[in-house]
């Protein structure tokens, strides 16, 4: 049988609608669009995309099964791999991944592996399918993790499935790291998030906010706590260019920006008593994801023009980047090789 060239497109809602909210802007795929997009894969024997994938996910195996209608066996085959499916299936960078090196990708569009991710864990959800690993008769060491980020809530997660006792001790209110407060929910829905978080506590793994190591505790006391320690603190400092105007008022790093919106909601101020600045015009400095996010937050919150100020040409953006701005191109605007700037008394630029 011939194998379709193309993707199976995902339905997405319309951008007239999605501008005036937060809310998620890809729908995922239906059971017959993942039907579809499942029996493109090749199933190839030496399995690359396995090879591609950074936690080697059986990508060919949990394909196969959503092929069979096995959704409880596609989650367990991704599950014994990776422990956040439904967050993956939405942020990962599989095009930088497993879909890089996918081999229909030599000819054809290579195989939307997030998005079947996406499929299986939004289907075991709907479907309360919970995978319960065998209990480990010998509880291990205890291990104390610093971070409830990323790095922290895989560690944890294959930690506890190993025997070892894990707290996580995490200096915020909510854990999720970055995946909370740097990704916006019309990418990442929080409710994904906490679901995912509520698996590894169900597993085993105990979560405590509000503990910033250093002043609640130090890493001293945390080693005579538990037997090791690991620190997943993340990159939460931004990294600013070095150019004249970056201390104006008006001007945010997008670390600063994004938490404002994600993590404290200020788009929904006063209801949340988080300010932000709102222009009519807006500059975003940046071609990857963290600037995208910031120009449609910024679009959200009724600027007027966003302009994507950046120092290569289109053709060097990421093509996920430009096939995001084709829906918005009316109110986003690139101004690409711009290599000497001087940030001028203007009214709002991240």
């Amino acid at each position: 049988m011939a194998v379709d060239p193309k993707r199976i497109p995902v339905n997405k809602r319309l951008p007239e609608e999605r501008i005036k909210d937060f809310n998620e802007v890809s729908l995922g795929y239906t059971k017959e669009q993942a039907l579809k997009e499942a029996k493109r894969c090749l199933m190839c024997s030496n399995k690359p995309c396995v090879a591609g994938c950074p936690v080697n996910v059986n990508i060919p195996s949990f394909i196969k099964a959503i092929l069979d209608d096995d959704i409880e066996e596609a989650y367990r085959i991704i599950q014994d791999s990776n422990r956040l499916p439904g967050v993956c299936g939405r942020v990962c960078p599989q095009e930088d991944q497993c879909a890089l090196v996918c081999t229909l990708s030599k000819k054809f569009e290579p195989v939307n592996i997030g998005l079947l991710e996406r499929y299986v864990s939004d289907r075991a959800i709907e479907e309360n399918i919970i995978i319960f690993e065998d209990k480990i008769a010998e509880v291990k060491p205890s291990l104390g993790i610093v971070g409830a980020g990323p790095a922290g809530l895989t560690i944890a997660g294959d930690m506890v499935r190993s025997g070892y006792a894990v707290v996580i001790y995490e200096a915020l209110h909510k854990p999720g790291g970055v995946l909370r407060y740097g990704i916006p929910e019309f990418r990442l829905p929080n409710e994904v998030i906490d679901i995912e978080v509520e698996n590894l506590i169900n597993s085993g793994v105990q979560i405590k906010t509000n503990h910033v190591i250093g002043k609640t505790l130090s890493l001293k006391e945390l080693l005579k706590i538990h037997e090791a320690v690991f620190l997943g603190i993340g990159a939460g400092l931004p990294k600013f260019i070095g150019i004249e105007g970056e201390n104006l008022n008006g001007v945010y790093s997008a670390n600063e920006y994004l938490t404002r919106s994600n993590l404290m909601r200020s788009y929904e101020y006063p209801v949340y008593h988080t300010p932000l600045k709102r222009g009519k015009r807006v500059a975003v400095i940046g071609g990857g994801n963290v600037a995208m996010d910031s120009a449609r937050i910024a679009l959200r919150l009724r600027a007027q023009k966003v302009y994507n100020i950046y120092r290569r040409s289109g053709l060097r953006c990421l093509q996920e980047i430009m096939k995001l701005r084709m829906p918005l191109k009316k109110a986003l605007n690139s101004c690409l090789w711009q290599i000497r700037l001087k940030l001028l008394a203007i009214k709002t630029i991240m």
